[in-house]
């Protein structure tokens, strides 16, 4: 008689586990889908739909056709004037490179960064799905640790989802150009890429963020990106707590700072604005749109008014 497999004390863990993963990516999903039904219904398609004319095929030219439409090869070649027709693009290509670097796991509210960055994937996955679009992943630290192709359905988000939470990358380091020339070169046709990240560009920063503004020029020269900058409010300015010691996720380096002084707070809030204002400034100089959320804070309101931005500057 085959007796059943007794239960480990480790598969009990690790069921555990999966039972967490899966309740709360199903949490996730149930909230996204919330937000979408609330404030992004209708809006999302407005501003993506028909964005781009795909080729049909030639016909001969008759009177009353747009002489820009004419395919001069085709004309030379039979004699006869023909035009090109093309039909209006049905389907569009949603990318989300998201930053699963070491700082994306900091957090001083409820949520970290990274799940703050899984939640707004999920409300624009979940707009894409159901306007019949197809959803890419690709996550990121200083290599690109998982790459998704393009899919639909609802499972497909679902793993983007739990995958954008639980996946554990193999180095803590950040390379948003690396990232960038990987779906240039995976993605053939144009796209719109949602590039997520809190970019913590590192020293030394100015270098960084100039090879980062000439990455993001030639990305969106093939397709449309749109940075999200995701933030923690610890990041912007400090608590009067005494003195406390920070450690940089990424670099490991470890400083003592006395947030009992109030110039030491006020550097440490002039210096994270400026270098927040410098490469908000760099990026949008390139025509890219940049949205910022703040960890614990309502950030559908500027989710909205990118979309509402958006349809107002196509019409």
């Amino acid at each position: 008689m085959i007796q059943p497999k007794a239960t480990t004390p480790a598969s009990l863990e690790d069921e555990a586990r999966a039972a967490e993963i899966l309740g709360r990516v199903r949490r996730m999903e149930v909230r996204t889908n919330r937000l979408v039904d609330d404030a992004l219904a209708g809006r999302y398609a407005s501003v993506f739909k028909g964005r781009g004319m795909d080729f049909d095929r030639v016909r001969n030219y008759v009177p009353g056709d747009d002489v820009r439409t004419i395919d001069w090869n085709v004309t030379a070649r039979t004699g006869e004037p023909h035009v090109k027709l093309f039909t209006e693009e049905r389907e569009l290509t949603i990318l989300l490179l998201i930053d699963v670097s070491a700082s994306s796991d900091f957090g001083s509210v409820a949520d970290s960064k990274r799940e703050l960055a899984a939640e707004a994937a999920g409300v624009l996955a979940a707009s894409a799905i159901r306007n019949r679009d197809k959803v890419g992943l690709i996550l990121f630290s200083d290599a690109v640790e998982l790459y998704i192709p393009p899919g639909k359905g609802r499972m497909h988000i679902m793993r983007l989802i739990r995958e954008t939470l639980f996946f554990q990358p193999a180095s803590g380091g950040t390379d948003i150009a690396h990232a960038l020339d990987f779906a240039n070169q995976v993605v053939h046709r144009k796209s719109v890429i949602f590039l997520v990240s809190d970019f913590c560009l590192g020293a030394p920063f100015e270098e960084r963020l100039n090879h980062l503004r000439i990455k993001l020029q030639l990305s969106n020269r093939r397709h449309d990106v749109i940075a999200v900058a995701v933030t923690d409010p610890r990041e912007q300015s400090l608590p009067d707590v005494g003195r406390i010691c920070i450690e940089d996720a990424e670099s490991g380096q470890v400083v003592e700072i006395d947030t009992g002084n109030a110039k030491v707070r006020e550097a440490f809030e002039k210096k994270s604005r400026h270098r927040r204002e410098m490469t908000a400034a760099r990026i949008r100089s390139l025509g890219v749109d940049l949205l910022e959320f703040v960890n614990g804070q309502n950030w559908m309101p500027e989710l909205m008014g990118f979309f509402q931005n958006r349809r107002q500057r196509s019409g």
